[in-house]
């Protein structure tokens, strides 16, 4: 029997009573689905499933992306593997939405543990849905109406500062140039408000002058990561996160350098521009 056990107040939970290597039926696709829009982020443990159970996992939710940064596993380029270590140290430090660069972000990713370091390495997720609701009434009517830049360029700029790093990313830099979502959104499924900036890509809020924007978006960065709103998920191998891209934050806790973390995710597409 499919089972939800809450993380924290704020969001997160994890299924029980699921073995993700065989087929769905459409009871428990929507069962997923709900438990993924109320609680944004969900957690399963033991999935020990292949790479093509993850894309037929994947598949019950949507059409799937490949990213244009990373590399993916051979025969399934919609698989992205994230592996880091000593050689290859992980640039990714910041609380992100992913590919909010996209005019049609993703609906959300599928992401499995499969080399995991003995100390160090957890996810941490934050509630864009939680951090809206704390905001003055003020405030919220202020934000409404106003929208921000998200960049390609402006995310991967570390990526890009390499030596060679503008003629390995040249095709991703033209397919991707900047573009505009609201500062707040409305999640299609629960209607909930959300902020949707995120210090990783969001690089302006177009109706503000420069400071005023910084001054803005330094103010709502720091309050969506704030430490209540936020759930730790302690990796262990083939455990796996489904996070809703839509209403939440994310980074890895890169503390486990230079040990081997392996992970690999597919992204879901949504067919809606945020609103």
């Amino acid at each position: 029997m499919l089972k939800v056990v809450k993380e924290n107040a704020s969001l997160g939970a994890t299924i029980l009573g699921v073995n993700l290597k065989q087929k769905l039926n459409s009871e428990t696709i929507s069962f997923i689905k709900e438990a993924l829009a109320v609680h944004q982020v969900i957690f399963f443990r033991e999935q020990e499933i292949s790479s093509l159970d993850h894309r037929n996992l994947a598949l019950n939710f949507g059409s799937l992306q490949t990213h244009p940064a990373y590399p993916t596993i051979i025969n399934f380029p919609e698989i992205t593997i994230l592996e880091n270590d000593r050689e290859n140290p992980s640039k990714i430090e910041e609380w992100h939405t992913d590919m909010t660069f996209k005019g049609n972000p993703p609906l959300g990713s599928i992401l499995i543990g499969k080399i995991i370091p003995k100390k160090g390495g957890d996810t941490l997720f934050a509630s864009l849905a939680a951090a809206f609701d704390d905001l003055t009434d003020d405030l919220k009517e202020e934000l409404q109406d106003l929208t921000a830049e998200h960049s390609f360029e402006y995310g991967f700029k570390e990526s890009l500062s390499e030596p060679g790093g503008r003629e390995r990313l040249s095709e991703a830099l033209k397919a991707n140039p900047p573009v505009t979502h609201p500062v707040i959104r409305t999640h299609p499924i629960t209607k909930r408000k959300l902020i949707f900036v995120n210090r990783l890509f969001t690089s302006q809020i177009i109706e503000l002058k420069k400071t005023e924007s910084e001054k803005l978006l330094k103010f709502l960065f720091d309050h969506i990561q704030k430490e209540k709103y936020i759930c730790r998920f302690k990796w262990e191998k083939d455990s796996i996160a489904f996070w809703d891209n839509r209403s939440v934050l994310h980074k890895p806790d890169n503390n486990y350098w230079p040990q081997l973390r392996r992970m690999e995710r597919i992204t879901i597409d949504d067919p809606d521009r945020p609103y």
